[in-house]
């Protein structure tokens, strides 16, 4: 359950909030009794991303989760991505065997491959090729669903 009180906030504790602020690390989001917690661009999403606006925008109502909770320093930090699912439900919209749109995430420097989001909290890598760049909207074929890895294996088609 969700609460919009948070006087006795705890870690782990779902929360909704809105966005009020977007810097290149993180985003500010007000959950509420004049308290405000940042959650930091590593806990936006599984995909590696480049900027928190590639997730949200100023105004949003989201749901986060308290991450962790510093009183002397009055801070909470709050992660986003827990509220996208695990990796088991997401994986659960694909099938092995059918062409979907993906968007690339990173092209790793020594060319092991490409990393490719399917949703927010579910990356795949298919193998490395030339030609392709950070942000770049794909489509891929999906190999095989590991799902005992948690690996999905793509094909850029």
């Amino acid at each position: 359950m969700i609460t919009e009180h948070n006087e006795n906030l705890k870690v782990g504790q779902k929360v909704a909030g809105k966005v009020k602020n977007i810097k290149p690390y993180g985003a500010f989001v007000d959950i509420g009794n004049g308290k405000v917690g940042l959650v930091h661009i590593k806990d936006l999403s599984v995909a590696r991303i480049k900027t928190p606006y590639e997730r949200l925008k100023i105004g949003q109502n989201i749901d986060v989760v308290v991450k962790y909770i510093d009183k002397e320093q009055d801070r909470i930090l709050l992660s986003y991505k827990e509220m996208l699912g695990t990796w088991e439900e997401n994986a659960e919209k694909f099938t092995q065997g059918i062409k979907v749109k993906g968007k690339i995430r990173e092209t790793e420097k020594n060319k092991n491959g490409i990393f490719i989001e399917l949703t927010p909290n579910l990356v795949g890598m298919a193998e490395y090729q030339e030609g392709y760049q950070y942000g770049q909207d794909v489509d891929v074929y999906i190999k095989k669903i590991d799902r005992e890895k948690k690996k999905v294996k793509l094909l850029i088609v």
